[in-house]
This record gives structure tokens, sequence and C-alpha cells, in this order.
């Protein structure tokens, strides 16, 4: 056990955040906290809200030195006030609760979404790009408003480092959310003249690119993405499903029924699926150092292996 490190996750209970500690308490002292219980966990786990003020205290109690911030609203909730209460808000208390105890460095998992839905997104995108979000989009635009608060405790708070990632979409054995639904589907959606390119990440070089970031104490800003992309005709081709080509203002419609009928989700919506931001993952690989175990198109056939085994594809 190296008693150098102390390690907090946040959201210690959720996908990555349960395998991430696993692995880290392997070598060192890992204490995790979420809003749920789980199973199977080799470190302790304490039922505390991201926004809880008594955060500070279980870093000092604990003499916490590294924190991992992977808390975070995966898919919107009517409420966006919350949505955003959990997000931003609990991003700014874990900072305030950094710096009162002296924590030396945060690790924090943004997303790709950072950068936003735009048509003129460069054709790949680099962690110099701006970071633009769309308030149409919660989750797009919460992660640009986190982003924003971590560049002004940058200047603030020199002393508190930071490694910051970037995901694009993550898939694994188990992955199961809003975009594995789309692929899940009996046939896919795609809007007339747009490619809708995805890039993916497999779950483990997730999780072996942020244990890396610990055990190295390192800093920065990284994309994290396989290499490649596909377009959505190619994902279509590889699920052997049928490609269903609507123009935008029909999709628009049905954006607009489903708010209707109460979803989380509305006509303005509809650059989610036209114009996605693709990641360059050269930073990742030659300033960062780490050897990526699948491409995008690699990761995308695993899922779907995977998927078939359990009986959902």
């Amino acid at each position: 056990m190296n008693p150098e490190k102390r390690i907090l996750i946040t959201g210690a209970a959720g996908y990555i955040g349960h395998q991430l500690g696993n692995r880290l308490a392997q070598d060192y002292f890992v204490f995790g906290t979420d809003i749920n219980k789980r199973d199977g966990l080799e470190f302790p786990l304490e039922v505390l809200d991201v926004r809880d003020p008594k955060l500070v205290l279980t870093l000092a109690e604990y003499r916490i030195t590294h924190v991992i911030h992977l808390a975070s609203v995966l898919q919107a909730s009517p409420d966006r006030q919350r949505d955003y209460d959990i997000d931003v808000n609990g991003t700014r208390n874990v900072l305030e609760a950094c710096v009162a105890a002296k924590v030396k460095h945060i690790t924090v998992t943004s997303s790709g979404a950072a950068y936003g839905y735009h048509p003129d997104n460069p054709a790949w995108i680099d962690e110099d790009d701006p970071l633009r979000g769309n308030p149409e989009f919660a989750y797009s635009d919460h992660k640009r408003q986190v982003e924003e608060l971590l560049a002004s405790y940058r200047q603030q708070h020199p002393e508190l480092q930071q490694l910051i990632f970037r995901p694009g979409t993550v898939l694994g054995a188990d992955t199961r959310n809003q975009i594995t639904g789309l692929f899940l589907a009996p046939r896919l959606l795609a809007i007339r003249g747009s490619d809708s390119p995805f890039v993916f990440i497999w779950d483990q070089d997730v999780v072996g690119a942020m244990d890396k970031g610990i055990r190295e104490d390192r800093t920065g800003r990284f994309n994290m993405a396989g290499d490649g992309a596909l377009t959505i005709g190619e994902i279509a081709r590889r699920l052997n499903k049928p490609l269903l080509t609507l123009p935008v203002s029909l999709v628009k419609a049905g954006l607009q029924v489903a708010k209707w009928m109460g979803k989380p989700v509305g006509p303005e919506q509809v650059n989610f699926l036209r114009y996605r931001p693709v990641l360059s993952n050269r930073r990742l690989k030659e300033e960062f150092g780490y050897r990526l175990q699948k491409t995008s198109a690699e990761t995308f056939e695993y899922f779907v292996e995977q998927a078939k085994l359990k009986g959902d594809l």
C-alpha cells in the first residue's frame, strides 16, 4: 500500500467509478462517495451527495491527497435546475472542499460534449478548440460551465493540480445508456445530409488512462477517443440493421411530440444528432503517453459482440 496517495472518488458506485476504485485500491487507500450503494467494492463507500457541505470534513478526516470527481447527471431529468445544481454547483462544492482540505490533485471527467454540437465544428476537435456547449442541451451546457469553473480555479488556486479528461462515447461490455439505446433499437435513425460520426473509447481505456494520471500525478486537458470514427451509416451496416434517414423537419416534429409527452427533449436538440463533435486523440497518445488498447471501430465491435452474448442484439 502506497502511503503517499490517499484517494477519494465521487460517483464511486457508478459504472467507471467502481472499476477505477477497485483497481486503485490494490495499491492505494481509496474512499468513495455516492448517493447510491453498490456491492463488490474493494474500498469503503459513504453515501454522500457531492453538494453536501460535509464533503470537506470527509476529505480532512481521511487525509485525502487526490480526488477523482466522477459524479454527474448522465441522463437529463425534467428538472433542469436540479441537474444544474448537481453538475455545476456540485463541482463547485468539490473544488471548494479540495482547497479547504488542502487536497493536492483533482481529476475530473468532463466530456467531448463540452465543445458543443455545431455545424462549424472542426473535422477533428483539438483540446485548444473553444468549449462552446449548447444552451439547449443540458448535459453539454453544464459540462461547458464546469470547465469554465475549473479554469477559474486553475487561476485562483494553482496549488490544486488539475487533470481533465473529455471522453467521447464510452462503450464496454455492460454499457447501457441513452446512446446505446440508439444502437439496440430495431432500426437506426439518421438525419438527411449528416453523417453523424461517432468516436468511441473502450471503458477499460478510460479506466487505464485515469489510473495512469493518478499514479503519475499528471496534469492537463485531454480528449479521450479511440483512433478513427464511425458514421451512422457504417454503424448500421456493422449492426446489420436498417437505417431510417429523415429530413430534419420531421425529426424536429418527433422531438416536439416527445417533449409534449414529458420527456426531457425538444426540437431545439436536433443538433445532437446532426453535428457530433469528433475528438482528436493526438494529445492523449503523444503528450499524455497513453497507449490505447482499442480503436473506435474495435470498441464498437466489442460492444456488439458482448450485446449479442447477452441477448440484447
